[in-house]
């Protein structure tokens, strides 16, 4: 990749024209696979025709077809910028080589840089990676990393379960294309791509790690980062998975012909996106957090529970870097009625659905300290949903002697009238130091001094991690099994 204010790189499908901002290259919007519409809508995803000439990359494409964020209230809402059409898209930052071809970064081969690919979260119902929120230039120059975020398809087009006409976890496959084009493609930008670490946040955790233990996929990869992964929630049943198929079909009244894929694909997305919500506020129970659709056991690339391959040792050789936030559930409880109003008695009824021993759990929490029902279930719930299993997995793959490495993110906004605390969803502005792209963010709060400082240090720590296989020695040990002190805070 030569020095240049447009500088442009040839990939398997064409070439690309990106821009340099800041002393890194930025090269967004670029197809990875066909566009999923027509006969491609419901299909897994097939290779893009390609392009003649240079195709302009200095925008980011559109985000696939989604609904509102769930969490708005909590990280800001966002203009609807989706189109189906062209949807597929990745983008790529590559710190400028000083040169011709540059020197290697710290940590990496002669072959080229580390690479870090980053899922975004949004409960396989929402998030882009072309979202300035995700702009990856700055974590490309903490680690001299190149950084790949990148849109899979979302909701029902991502995850509607009807394996017998081929719409099977589909968005695992596109995150599968996703790391099949950077296995392909990414040494043109500078990347070595056996120097592969994918990572991600919440549903970005949840399909990194799976990505890192899947049959498919899993030997591409090196290193794994989860930041607030929800493995307290296994991967849909089968049978949920079609049983709300055939809700979401008899919503569009489509339950009753001969060809529901056909007439699928000729129902306007919008439309999908419509009943998808329908469908969310048909099967909703309180407290529950898990959407209608999203990755099911059995389906491409989950063969098994995670519990199961990190027995089966398909984590084994991997480094890991694992963490949550202090107060998760807050972002998904603090603004729900139902549990900031509930009685002790209606509380305890909740914790006792998510849990064989939510119930249990319930007393125990309540026994500590005096707070309200809602805050004792938030508690409760954070430790079934995110932290306990992030601790499980991390103790199975130290335990095993495995590089792991942990931390709690435990900054609080100021000001904080929702009483958010350290909510799902906090460290990401402070991971790709993007606090400008977050305004009146009830989660960010004020982007004070002191904030920018703690996003530096934090979102140096992962890069480096991601670029070395550990992150700065001097602030953060190794993980010992069930030792918190060896847990890293920030904030």
């Amino acid at each position: 990749m030569a020095v240049q204010e447009r500088p442009v790189v040839v990939t398997g499908s064409g070439s690309v024209r990106g821009v340099v901002e800041g002393g890194v290259a930025a090269f967004r919007g670029i197809p990875y696979a066909a566009s999923p519409v027509g006969e491609r809508r419901f299909a897994a995803p097939g290779p893009h025709p390609g392009w003649s000439g240079v195709r302009d990359a200095a925008r980011p494409g559109p985000a696939v077809p989604q609904g509102p964020s769930r969490l708005e209230a909590v990280m800001g809402r966002r203009a609807p910028d989706w189109d189906e059409d062209g949807c597929l898209t990745l983008n790529v930052w590559s710190p400028e080589p000083p040169g011709p071809s540059g020197p290697p970064a710290e940590g990496s081969s002669p072959g080229g840089r580390p690479v870090l690919v980053w899922f975004h979260g949004g409960g396989f119902s929402s998030g882009s990676g072309g979202w300035d929120w995700y702009d990856g230039r700055h974590l490309a120059a903490a680690g001299g990393l190149v950084v790949v975020t990148a849109n899979y398809r979302l909701g029902p087009l991502g995850y509607l379960h009807l394996p017998e006409l081929g719409s099977d976890n589909l968005g695992v496959r596109d995150q599968a294309a996703v790391l099949a084009w950077v296995r392909h493609n990414i040494a043109g930008f500078g990347g070595d791509p056996e120097q592969l670490t994918v990572g991600g946040q919440s549903a970005g955790a949840y399909s990194a790690l799976h990505l890192a233990l899947a049959p498919e996929t899993g030997p591409w990869i090196a290193r794994v980062v989860t930041q607030s992964g929800p493995f307290g929630l296994p991967p849909q049943d089968p049978g949920e998975a079609a049983d709300h198929a055939r809700r979401f079909l008899g919503i569009l009244g489509l339950d009753r012909g001969p060809d529901p894929l056909a007439a699928l694909r000729a129902v306007p997305p919008g439309q999908l996106l419509t009943a998808y919500g329908q469908l969310a506020r048909d099967v909703a129970r309180p407290g529950n957090v898990a959407p209608p659709m999203y990755p099911v056991l059995g389906g491409y690339g989950l063969p098994v529970t995670w519990q199961q391959a990190l027995a089966d040792g398909r984590l084994d050789g991997k480094q890991l870097l694992t963490g949550t936030t202090r107060d998760e559930m807050t972002a998904f409880y603090a603004f729900d009625p139902a549990v900031r109003t509930a009685t002790a008695e209606r509380a305890r009824a909740i914790a006792a659905t998510l849990a064989e021993d939510g119930a249990e759990r319930y007393d125990r929490t309540a026994a500590t300290v005096p707070r309200t029902p809602g805050d004792i279930l938030t508690e409760v719930a954070t430790g079934l949903q995110f932290r306990d299993r992030t601790l499980a997995i991390a103790d199975h793959h130290a335990a095993a002697g495995h590089p792991t490495y942990v931390y709690r993110f435990d900054r609080t906004p100021t000001p904080d009238p929702a009483r958010l605390g350290a909510t799902h969803c906090a460290e990401l502005p402070y991971l790709f130091t993007t606090f400008d792209a977050y305004p009146d963010s009830p989660m960010l709060g004020d982007a004070t001094p002191a904030a920018r400082t703690l996003g530096h240090a934090f979102s140096h720590a992962v890069a480096t991690f991601a670029a070395t296989g550990r992150p700065p020695a001097e602030h953060w040990p190794p993980y010992a099994p069930a030792d918190p002190t060896t847990v890293r805070h920030f904030g």
